[in-house]
């Protein structure tokens, strides 16, 4: 249970500074911005990345 709450809340935080970082992109090179493609795609690299990070992290701890 505690694998999911940790993986939901990188989700709803990485949709957030995703949104964030998007929006700035894209008034910074004057191109279109898309809530959803940028949220989705910003959640989706940070719960693969946390995962690899904790998974490779875990072996090395005993």
């Amino acid at each position: 249970m505690k694998f999911i709450i940790s993986n939901l809340l990188v989700i709803f935080w990485a949709f957030i500074f995703g949104e964030i970082i998007g929006y700035i992109a894209s008034q910074l090179t004057q191109l279109t911005y898309n809530t959803t493609e940028i949220g989705i795609v910003s959640a989706v690299v940070v719960v693969i990345t946390v995962n690899c990070v904790s998974l490779i992290s875990k072996h090395s701890v005993k």
